[in-house]
């Protein structure tokens, strides 16, 4: 009898198959390409939903950059268009078969996206928005004036489908099945390695870096992506109106694309398809007042204008508020195993070695010449007054300042000229003063992405749910388990800070940089960091760590490094440092 009950309880503790899970989506889907296929829509209703169909596609590309990524794409049209071109342009000139047309015109989309993302998305704001705005109208330029090629702007019919789409039914069909297929890829990419690093890059692009994400590479992932999906969307475009002409691919439809998925909200496919929808049926549905042009795109403009105001997050993203409200709070989660930490230990006693280590911002130097050595398995403090260069020392070591002078090994490898991802790959792993954790995520996830740091010998090849149990045993270890599934924001300044650290010990660093981690905690939450550092370093994981509580870094650390004025003034074992003349001199003057 125990065993079945046993057995029972494992099978109920199996997750379900994602298929599964997703089943209803599935069913719906089918049912919406069927309907599509045999409803007896007149060709009025055909071509309404055959533009919102492909438009849609164009939308989730905006969902990725922008919903995901939080990068500015103004250029959605022109990706559009080259998908469009490319169809038009091979079945009718070059006679070549729609399908191979389709896949050229994504590959070209996808270039130009992943050139144009290369090139720019280094700037980012509002220079990244005029920069695709530029692209954008010289595409269109040349799709008006290279009439050789495009043929100008007379446009390009007679377009050809699939043998087997013929029929405008058959082909809005294969449209709707496109946009399931789609918008489902992009439904389960948030969950996604890839899709994480870009939520985590739109939250904060600092954290992102630290944790082990290329924040360039992925931002042009995102941005290639995005293309991608409007050059496919401009393909199914052009198959299904048989014509295309550049007007329809100006910098005037890249905002319609944008409005669409701001209006529907940003973050979801399910809110691009609103807004598309939307767009789409609004004029349409105030068609009979357009023999009043003032009147008919005042409604229209103010009905955008009201749903941008009021629902900020777009539709979708208020339905989500409101159903938030009622959801019921996941059941806290329980690590099933301890959190294990197994740091590299391949460069002998010392795992940091800093020589002749400087930083300067103009005349100032904020950081001199300064050597120090962090020996493995202990907690190191580097202490000075304020202004003496010790966050920027830091921020040296982890890659966020270029060293003007000087070497940093890590166990026995030369880091100093190695980006912030690269110092994280490589095993340093930080936290900073001023609490960095990506605010749209739950703890969980967050300290995921610390998991996920590659490099880490503990999740090499493991697979989400691994990483999962790591991350949750992480959490365990910093005592924050029980609320693993609640939105960061939820948590007090204290537990923020927990987080950071629990983040960067999933990591399995060789090196843990904390940057004054007892800042803004009371008493009791500062006892509770003493005995976490503890149990860190009984782990045999090296600390390097910055504070001014000098009552944590007395009982905490073994060694001391000292700074002033950017130079070391003193080193070595704790209570020799704290009693050395010229530290006390720093810290409280001299007669």
């Amino acid at each position: 009898m125990s065993s079945s009950s046993d057995n029972l309880a494992i099978a109920a503790a199996r997750p379900v198959p994602t298929l599964v899970r997703h089943l209803p989506y599935f069913l719906l889907a089918i049912a919406a390409v069927i309907a599509a296929g045999v409803l007896p829509f007149d060709g009025y209703i055909l071509n309404i939903l055959m533009q919102a169909s492909t438009f849609a596609i164009a939308v989730f590309g905006l969902s990725v950059v922008l919903g995901l990524c939080g990068q500015i794409n103004l250029a959605q049209a022109a990706f559009f268009g080259f998908g469009a071109y490319a169809v038009g342009l091979g079945t009718t000139d070059y006679h070549l078969s729609f399908w191979i047309c389709l896949v050229v015109g994504s590959v070209v989309a996808l270039g130009a996206g992943a050139v144009l993302g290369m090139s720019t998305l280094r700037l980012g704001g509002h220079y990244l928005a005029m920069v695709t705005i530029s692209f954008q109208q010289i595409v269109t330029l040349v799709m008006i004036n290279a009439i050789g090629l495009t043929h100008g702007p007379d446009g390009v019919g007679n377009i050809g489908r699939p043998a087997l789409l013929t029929s405008s039914q058959s082909y809005l069909a294969f449209c709707v099945a496109a946009l399931a297929l789609v918008g489902y890829v992009v439904w389960q990419l948030p969950d996604t390695r890839i899709g994480r690093a870009m939520r985590a890059v739109r939250d904060n692009e600092l954290a992102a870096s630290i944790a082990g994400i290329d924040v360039y590479r992925t931002k042009v992932a995102a941005f290639a992506l995005s293309a991608l999906l409007g050059g496919l969307a401009g393909g199914l475009f052009a198959g299904g109106f048989a014509y295309v002409s550049p007007d329809q691919f100006s910098f005037a439809e890249s905002i319609v694309f944008m409005t669409m998925a701001l209006l529907g909200g940003v973050a979801s496919p399910i809110g691009a398809v609103i807004g598309t929808a939307l767009l789409i049926l609004i004029p349409e549905w105030l068609r009979f007042l357009k023999s009043l042009p003032g009147l008919y795109l005042a409604i229209y403009g103010l009905s955008v204008i009201l749903i941008v105001r009021f629902m900020p997050d777009g539709i979708w993203g208020f339905v989500q508020t409101m159903a938030d409200r009622w959801r019921r709070k996941a059941e806290p989660a329980v690590a099933r195993s301890a959190l294990q930490l197994a740091p590299a230990s391949t460069g002998g006693d010392v795992v940091l070695q800093v020589r002749g280590l400087s930083k300067y911002f103009g005349g100032l130097k904020a950081v001199d010449g300064v050597d120090f050595d962090v020996r493995r398995g202990g907690v190191h403090a580097l202490i000075g007054p304020n202004g003496s260069g010790k966050t920027t020392t830091l921020n040296v070591l982890s890659g966020l300042y270029k060293a003007t002078a000087g070497q940093v090994m890590l166990d026995g490898a030369d880091i100093t000229t190695l980006s912030p991802h690269a110092r994280t790959i490589a095993g340093l792993g930080r936290t900073f003063q001023n609490i960095r954790l990506f605010r749209s995520m739950t703890a969980l996830e967050n300290v995921v992405i610390g998991a996920e740091r590659p490099g880490n010998a503990l999740a090499a090849g493991a697979n989400h749910a691994a990483l999962t149990e790591r991350a949750l045993a992480a959490l365990t270890f910093v005592g924050l388990g029980d609320r693993a599934n609640e939105l960061v924001t939820s948590f007090s300044y204290g537990h923020q800070r927990l987080i950071e650290i629990a983040r960067a010990l999933a990591g399995n660093p060789t090196l843990l940089l904390l940057d004054e981690p007892a800042a803004g905690l009371n008493s009791s939450e500062k006892v509770d960091l003493h005995d976490l550092l503890k149990r860190i370093a009984a782990h045999g994981l090296t600390i390097l760590i910055i504070d001014h509580d000098m009552t944590l870094v007395r009982e905490a650390a073994q060694h001391i490094t000292v700074l002033n004025f950017g130079k070391r003034i003193a080193d070595g074992e704790s209570l020799a440092v704290l009693q050395h003349p010229d530290v006390i001199s720093a810290y409280l003057g001299s007669e």
